[in-house]
């Protein structure tokens, strides 16, 4: 039983190529944030949190978005590390948000969504996941 594949799950590869895509948008998210011109078209909310975000906050956002996609990657090829950079990534979501929540925006409910618990849902998803797929020797 060389080969890796035999007892992985379909819904392992799924979920890795989703969660991926979800990460790689966060880097992309990333990018577009650093553009000015790009910027000028989110909305005020969401520019009053760019625009007011300390160093430390946007190194949180860049761990976050960075520390998933590696994170994801390293899921695809089986490795263990995964799990380290997911812990990582969630440190990062939980530093950006806690930013996010003290900037004083009345957040609607698609951005208390789309901006706070989905990332915090997909960072401990990702943590959680990983434990459980090294536990049925998917990754290694």
């Amino acid at each position: 039983m060389n080969d890796k594949t035999i007892g992985v799950h379909w819904s392992f590869w799924v979920i890795s190529v989703v969660t991926l895509i979800w990460n790689a948008m966060g880097v992309i998210n990333f990018f577009a944030q650093m553009n000015p011109d790009v910027l000028e078209t989110y909305r005020m909310s969401e520019r009053a949190i760019v625009e007011g975000r300390p160093a430390w906050a946007t190194g949180g956002f860049a761990l976050a978005v960075f520390g998933g996609t590696i994170g994801c990657l390293l899921l695809l090829l089986r490795k263990a590390a995964a799990y380290y950079l997911f812990i990582a990534s969630l440190l990062g979501v939980i530093v950006t948000t806690s930013h996010t929540l003290g900037v004083g925006v009345d957040f609607g409910l698609g951005e208390i969504l789309g901006i706070i618990l989905m990332p915090l849902v997909v960072a401990a998803f990702l943590i959680w996941y990983a434990k459980q797929a090294e536990s049925k020797g998917w990754i290694s």
